[in-house]
């Protein structure tokens, strides 16, 4: 583990280019979609997210069951090295009753982890990096507020993961336990007024007996500074199960480094039907410093301006005093 650990640090290494992660003074946490945002936390910032949820599930045709029970999932982000660069440790853990209706019914009692992941996650692109460079039109409102083209980049990301599965865990295919990789590629589109659409396209359990494919696209919309709503939908395809899940929710920033939130997973099939709710908390604990670096073409342009202010101000106490010479 630690030289696939060594080796996926190398390969991120090897992208390097300065890359801005766009640090942000609030909290950007996944919950309470599945999607990864393309970008990291930043150096010296740990997020942590935590949630509970409420499961169900029922299948109507053969092999006739249903199960409810509970869920814990979680995850830990930590930005190190790079502003661009991400590490995260995230699982999801289950237990339920699993009742199955044939010629006898039995009950048993099911735990495990679904999953157990921990990952590398490089932002490649950040079509944002250079917008701090444009220059606003002060003559125009509706010029600085006009659709571009460059709005439609997203900014780009790719995680690369190592799973781990214990032997016989009842959520998984029998055939599958030890050490699996994960690979994803991450989009985002960041546009105005609030919206986002982000997707993650990845193959999951990859060198295992059953690897799967999922892809999760999630729009999110701010209402305000405080609430946030989103819609979601998720596949999966693999050997031992398919499906199509569907998300929506909320999430309220409590303050800039706590969020609450709440979201609803269904399906519109029965084999077997789903339903999900759930409740959840993501805490930030920001140690991220800047270093500022001054452009000198920006001290250059201040300076500029500062001249012409002087110039004006000038000009204007000569009128001034004229006009009083004058009426005198």
């Amino acid at each position: 583990m630690k030289t696939y650990i060594a080796v996926l640090t190398i390969i991120f290494l090897s992208f390097y280019n300065e890359t801005n992660a766009q640090y942000t003074d609030l909290i950007n946490s996944n919950r309470p979609g599945l999607s990864q945002s393309a970008f990291a936390v930043g150096i010296g910032v740990t997020q942590l997210e935590l949630g509970g949820k409420y499961l169900k599930e029922k299948r109507k045709t053969h092999p006739n069951y249903s199960s409810s029970g509970y869920g814990v999932d979680f995850a830990i982000h930590h930005g190190l090295l790079l502003e661009s660069m991400e590490l995260m440790l995230e699982g999801s853990y289950q237990n339920d009753t699993k009742t199955t209706n044939t010629s006898v019914t039995q009950s048993y009692n099911r735990a495990n982890f679904n999953h157990l992941t921990f990952s590398i996650k490089y932002l490649l692109f950040d079509p944002l990096e250079n917008s701090t460079n444009e220059k606003p039109n002060i003559y125009s409102y509706h010029a600085n507020r006009k659709f571009k083209w460059k709005d439609l980049l997203p900014a780009v990301a790719i995680s690369a993961g190592l799973n781990y599965d214990t032997k016989d865990d009842p959520f998984i295919p029998p055939e599958v336990s030890g050490m699996s990789y994960k690979g994803m590629l991450i989009t985002q589109h960041n546009f105005r007024n609030g919206w986002t659409l982000t997707s993650n396209t990845f193959l999951n359990r990859i060198a295992s007996k059953d690897p799967d494919f999922n892809y999760i696209i999630t729009v999110s919309r701010a209402l305000n500074p405080s609430w946030v709503v989103f819609g979601e939908t998720q596949g999966i395809k693999s050997n031992f199960y398919a499906d199509n899940l569907i998300r929506f929710g909320g999430a309220y920033l409590y303050n800039k480094n706590l969020q609450l939130d709440t979201g609803i997973t269904l399906n519109i099939k029965d084999t077997p039907s789903v339903f999900n709710v759930g409740l959840g908390i993501s805490y930030r604990l920001d140690k991220h410093t800047d270093d500022y670096i001054i452009d000198p073409n920006y001290l250059s342009e201040l300076k500029k301006q500062e001249k012409i202010k002087r110039k004006a101000s000038k000009n204007k106490k000569k009128k001034n005093k004229k006009r009083k010479k004058n009426k005198g």
